[in-house]
């Protein structure tokens, strides 16, 4: 098969690779028909996850066509429509037990792509996979789908869950790429009161307006203010950080309220200072997490009873065979304006989507 295969910090090629086979009674052989890059993938390529070893498939979001099951699978079969989730999960284990599947002990958690060959490519193998697959309902396009393998869910859990999101809350998202609009969509279902949306690409800040940003402030002018104003001083209810780099983590810890909670969802590839001579007579709540995948059944239910209106963040489309012209687009959203990137195992479907 062809495959994206990584081979160090900054180096990856479109290659033929061995096809996946069955290793375990638990899996599954997916057919890749759309798959999409993440910006966690990004990050390995600047390699901050120094656990991703050189010949490993990149990608961990897929969906796809079930074409052999181990001996043990039961409740997916050859044929079926399936969505390939970002997370594993073993289903027996301590964390998995408690729906933590993000922190599997029993061999799964983020595996795809990681520790194990991924989805940017032709076929995948799927471990635990009655665990780790979903059906689609027919009527649900495969790039809408392809979003509930990871941005929704991580969106959803990690910042709008974890950070507690109210009605009438003040909340600041920080970072207004994928993962962050993913967040502005979902904090809606709580009624906030306002959502402030803080990036540097105006492309990306006309994108949150669309999906409901009530105010957009770029970055490099000082959001802060702009908070303290909206809010008489008070702060933040809520700063979620969908970037990853140390300064959106910081501005989240400036601009939250006393009592306020900060959701960290970005990948970190640095050291973030944690100004707690400022923080701790705050009562300020900071949580972080790589997502568990719990809440992808509800997400899937709202997506396809059209509560959550998605398909504006896929900007871009190609076929396989240009998965590194999508990468470069993909990487450089201030010049592209490019949101989710979608990738099609038929050229055909090869486009540029309207902007959002």
């Amino acid at each position: 098969m062809r495959a994206l295969v990584y081979h160090g910090p900054g180096e990856s090629s479109w290659d033929t690779a061995p096809d996946p086979g069955i290793e375990d009674a638990a899996d599954a052989i997916v057919r890749v028909d759309t798959t999409t890059i993440c910006g966690t993938d990004l990050h390995i390529l600047e390699g901050d996850v120094p656990e991703v070893r050189p010949g490993t498939v990149l990608g961990h979001e897929a969906v796809g066509e079930v074409v052999e099951v181990g001996g043990g699978v039961r409740a997916i079969r050859p044929g079926d429509r399936v969505l390939v989730s970002c997370i594993s999960a073993c289903g027996r284990c301590r964390f998995c037990r408690q729906a933590m599947y993000g922190q599997c002990r029993g061999g799964g958690g983020w595996v795809l792509g990681h520790l194990i060959n991924g989805t940017q490519a032709e076929y995948v193998r799927v471990p635990f996979a009655e665990m780790s697959t979903y059906p689609l309902m027919g009527g649900m396009g495969d790039e809408a789908a392809v979003l509930l393998a990871d941005i929704l869910p991580t969106a959803y859990e990690v910042g709008v869950l974890k950070g507690g999101v109210r009605p009438g809350d003040t909340v600041v998202v920080v970072g207004a790429g994928p993962i962050g609009l993913a967040a502005i969509l979902t904090a809606q279902l709580y009624s906030p009161g306002r959502i402030v949306a803080v990036d540097l690409a105006p492309a990306r800040m006309e994108a949150a307006k669309q999906l409901g940003a009530d105010v957009v402030a770029d970055a490099a002018q000082g959001p802060e203010q702009l908070v303290d104003d909206l809010t008489d001083g008070l702060g933040a209810d809520v700063a979620i950080e969908a970037v990853g780099v140390p300064e959106s983590f910081e501005l989240c810890t400036r601009v939250v309220r006393p009592g306020g909670r900060v959701a960290n969802i970005g990948v970190h590839g640095r050291s973030a200072t944690l100004h707690l001579e400022d923080l701790w007579i705050k009562d300020v709540t900071i949580s972080t997490g790589l997502v568990d995948t719990y809440s992808t059944p509800d997400l899937l239910r709202m997506v396809a009873a059209g509560r959550l209106q998605v398909s504006s963040l896929v900007t871009h489309a190609f076929g396989f065979d240009r998965i590194k012209d999508a990468y470069d687009v993909f990487s450089h959203p201030a010049d592209t304006a490019a949101l989710k990137v979608a990738l099609h195992r038929e050229p055909s479907h090869e486009s540029l989507l309207p902007q959002p």
